[in-house]
């Protein structure tokens, strides 16, 4: 299946395109101008393929959580393509994605994204199954759900932009565990996007009617009184 995948959900944007067995990546880490560079890499990408976007068979992005403005810009690009094409059009969920290649880790695995506030979208995983729901969660919170699940010799493994900062805020707190971190996590996951997408275990449903998924209020409708 011939797939254009797009993460805008965090700093580092990242565009992958598949077609048949061949595959085509880009990745800039510069978070304020998502909406300058998208559409330009996302040509770049077609034409180094040497392919007519018509060859499509579906666009894929990131659902969320993840940064408010970046997961408006990757939908409403991803729509814009998959309405002028007549193609299907999908979304992952952002934790899920940033867990996905961690599969395999016998331990406990947990993204995270810095949701400020003193708070990280998160969630746990384990033999790639997801073992809580998505959370906007404190660090306090967070070690006591790992608490629950992870046994007193286990190995956790953080993943995601909020990798480092998660490990200093919730070491004191489960000291007595070993907290590693993925070597880059950070980076951005289009192909991975991809990877899910061509998965036969997973049932997508063409989201064209609907949106992200922020599980937290903005700023500004926060501040509307």
């Amino acid at each position: 299946m011939n797939i254009l995948a797009l993460d805008t959900s965090d700093r580092v944007l990242s565009v992958a395109l598949s077609i048949n067995s061949s595959s085509w990546y880009m990745e800039i880490d510069d978070g304020s101008r998502h909406s300058e560079l998208l559409m330009e890499c996302i040509d770049l990408l077609f034409k180094t393929a040497d392919i007519k976007p018509d060859k499509l068979n579906s666009v894929v992005c990131m659902k969320g959580p993840g940064s408010f403005t970046g997961l408006r810009i990757g939908f409403s690009a991803a729509k814009g393509l998959a309405a002028a094409l007549g193609l299907p059009v999908y979304s992952i969920p952002t934790l899920d994605c940033l867990a996905y290649h961690l599969s395999v880790w016998p331990g406990l695995v947990i993204p995270s994204i810095d949701a400020k506030k003193d708070c990280f979208f998160s969630a746990l995983y384990q033999n790639g199954k997801p073992l809580t729901g998505y959370l906007d969660i404190s660090p306090e919170e967070l070690a006591g759900e790992i608490l629950k699940v992870s046994p007193l010799s286990e190995s956790i493994i953080l993943t995601g932009s909020g990798a480092e900062l998660l490990k200093t805020k919730i070491s004191p707190l489960i000291s007595h565990k070993q907290l590693l971190i993925d070597p880059e996590p950070g980076r951005g996951r289009a192909r991975e996007l991809i990877k899910i997408t061509n998965s036969v275990n997973i049932k997508l449903e063409n989201f064209i009617d609907s949106g992200p998924a922020y599980y937290r209020k903005s700023d500004a409708e926060l501040n509307v009184r």
